[in-house]
């Protein structure tokens, strides 16, 4: 890696040749080059109108360009319009053996299942430099627009109203931007709170809209315990770097926190493309302490990949590590400012993350401490030279999970992600977890360290409504916001996805269109329309309420036990054959043979490809996204010398039943 300061290098452009002279005025002006920025730019250019797209850094795509190439999909088949094709382009960018230069595409694909989905011709894993050309061919195509090193200005008369109408913004340069409809799709909101439209930073309470995941969260270690003392068992010598020393409140409460960022880091163990993490200036290890206690007292689970940083597969031998852990990447504590933080605040903290993360890297391939399986194993990684090129292999855009959220008419909710809700003017779905790393660490009155914030809770597909991305009509008639829209820090957990931004940024530059042409407000425009445009209309024409599927007790009292249903619809498929006795009169508590399971899952896979072991199996139900295996337990337990609970297996049986239709 090249030396620090790395943010100057991100936004040291050619500004000399910007002229201070005003802008020709377009007709959708959007701020922020995120990948919901640039579907929302792509989308104004096909409908005809002029459009531009200014980042303030050098480079476009946000986290979609920026190191975030394991896509958090949920359902693939709700991610529709310009998000589906960015997927569908990638696809076919790697269907090409010239795209494949440190594996071939068969050696890439079994290594993760949701790396690739040939029956949608869709391709969710990818490099950077891959996305930033798609993106980049995407908005050439369309005729738009792009200016990159343009700031917002954030003082007075940056954001210019007339009325509830923004006719101009204004760049730190003194250019200025006159547009009809202007779209933010930053991460952090900027324009929006420019504009003068309520926001909010933090997490609201509970009890403020009755939900359940929201403010203060302490949870208790679920590893051994970790001393937060500089000197073990000593109070007296203080907490160690990054915890505090109390709670932060009482469970439930409302704060300012917001989840911790981090960077989603491209690596390589290709030797000849990889560049070595080299120490950073300030390395101190004691920020490392706690990290190095946990490692010790959890060797068994301190293993990179499975914790400590993520090894998630991209192609060409090169990953998207993320944090992964109750120690890992994620820089806990440290985001609260971000969001209202001046530009110059928000340089020190960019670099204050990244020596974070790049220290922890070094701390765990050279300090003589740490165990040398997890040494060797680091050190094995390094930055790829072809990646990131102007920064030595490090990514430009900080991981900013959450900043300011808009407040509007309709905020989006645990209620709606839980279906408890479902907006009427829905325009599209979400469909990933409700989702928080962690906010703070502190150490409990025993003495003891412990973290605070982090959810992880699944949800189905739910409509998010228009109204969550136009600010209140009384405030601003010509903006709209797809990416720090109006959710409670809960929901936006679940909706802060990319492929969502993506959609809402298309949304948005359509609802745009129709406001120009129909020489409307934003907030006049129907949901419908854009539901209709989008293609969504059948998706969510389709969800029900939670519970809806209970409504009927009579037609419910009809139904066979799922796990008897499922053998006989096995049986007929003729998936099973010989002696049934094990799996037909299996009872709680047994354990089952890996053997027999694995027969099992043989000749399901089978039906549509011969295999002949459980790993082959694996493969080819993964490939095909019929039964994947995302946490590998199948392939560890269903062979020889392995048991299985009879539980497990029962669910497995359902499982393999219920994907019979897709056959």
């Amino acid at each position: 890696m090249k030396s620090r300061p790395l943010f100057a290098l991100l936004t040291a452009l050619s500004l000399s040749g910007i002229s201070s002279a005003a802008e020709e005025p377009f007709d959708i002006v959007v701020y922020g080059a995120t990948g919901g920025g640039v579907a929302a730019a792509v989308e104004a250019g096909r409908l005809g109108k002029s459009v531009v797209l200014i980042e303030p850094q050098k480079h476009i795509g946000g986290m979609t360009a920026g190191g975030l190439g394991a896509t958090d999909i949920g359902s693939k088949t709700t991610i529709i319009g310009l998000a589906r094709e960015f997927y569908h382009r990638v696809w076919k960018h790697y269907q090409d053996p010239a795209a494949w230069k440190y594996e071939t595409r068969a050696e890439y694909k079994p290594k993760h299942h949701d790396a690739i989905s040939d029956h949608l011709e869709t391709h969710w894993f990818f490099e950077p430099k891959v996305a930033d050309k798609i993106l980049t061919e995407m908005l050439t195509e369309a005729g738009v627009k792009v200016i990159t090193g343009e700031r917002l200005q954030r003082e007075a008369g940056g954001v210019e109203k007339e009325g509830t109408r923004i006719v101009r913004i204004t760049a730190e340069s003194g250019k200025t931007f006159s547009g009809k409809v202007f779209i933010d799709a930053s991460y952090e909101g900027d324009l929006m709170a420019g504009a003068g439209v309520s926001h909010f930073v933090g997490r609201e309470a509970n009890s403020q809209h009755g939900e359940t995941l929201n403010g203060t969260r302490p949870r208790y270690p679920n590893e051994k315990a970790v001393d937060p003392y500089k000197v073990p068992g000593d109070p007296t010598s203080g907490l160690l770097p990054g915890i505090e020393p109390a709670p932060p409140q009482e469970t439930g409460a409302a704060d300012k926190r917001v989840q911790a960022y981090t960077f989603r880091l491209c690596l390589t163990d290709a030797a000849e493309n990889r560049l070595p993490v080299t120490k950073p200036a300030g390395y101190d290890p004691l920020a490392y302490e706690a990290h190095l206690r946990w490692i010790l007292a959890n060797p068994k689970a301190a293993i990179p990949g499975k914790s400590l940083f993520k090894l998630t597969p991209m192609p060409n031998r090169k990953t998207d590590s993320n944090n992964h852990g109750p120690f890992s990447t994620d820089f806990v504590g440290r985001s609260a400012e971000w969001a209202e933080a001046s530009y110059a605040r928000r340089e020190q903290m960019w670099q204050e993350h990244a020596d974070y993360v790049q220290s922890w890297l070094w701390f765990l391939g050279n300090d003589a401490r740490v165990p040398e399986m997890v040494r060797t194993e680091t050190l094995r990684w390094g930055f790829p030279k072809d990646e990131f090129t102007d920064t030595g292999g490090w990514p430009f855009q900080l991981y900013v999970r959450e900043a300011r959220r808009l407040t509007s008419d309709y905020i989006v909710t645990e209620h709606d992600c839980r279906r408890t809700r479902l907006a009427p003017d829905g325009i599209m779905l979400a469909s990933y977890s409700m989702d928080s790393h962690a906010t703070s660490r502190f150490a409990d009155p025993e003495g003891q360290l412990r973290s605070e914030g982090t959810f992880l809770v699944k949800v189905r597909p739910y409509p998010v409504s228009y109204r969550a991305i136009v600010p209140k009509e009384k405030e601003c008639t010509n903006l709209l916001v797809p990416v720090c829209l109006s959710a409670t820090h809960a929901a936006y957990g679940s909706i802060r996805m990319e492929p969502v931004f993506m959609m809402l940024g298309q949304a948005s530059a359509f609802a745009a269109a129709q406001a120009i042409d129909g020489k409307q407000s934003v907030q006049s425009i129907s949901a419908e329309k854009i539901r209709a445009h989008l293609g969504t209309a059948a998706l969510i024409a389709a969800i029900r309420p939670a519970g809806a599927e209970d409504e009927k007790p009579a037609a419910k009292a009809k139904v066979k036990d799922p796990f008897s249903e499922a053998v006989l619809r096995l049986k007929k498929a003729q998936v099973l054959d010989g002696d049934l006795a094990w799996l037909e009169k299996m009872k709680p508590g047994e354990n089952i043979d890996g053997v027999k399971v694995g027969g099992l899952l043989i000749r399901f896979a089978g039906l549509t490809k011969p295999v002949s072991t459980v790993d082959e199996a694996l493969d080819h139900l993964a490939s095909a996204n019929l039964f994947p295996d995302s946490k590998g337990y199948w392939r560890a337990n269903a062979r020889a010398g392995k048991t299985c609970p009879a539980a497990q297996v029962k669910q497995l049986t359902v499982r393999l039943a219920g994907s019979l239709p897709k056959l």
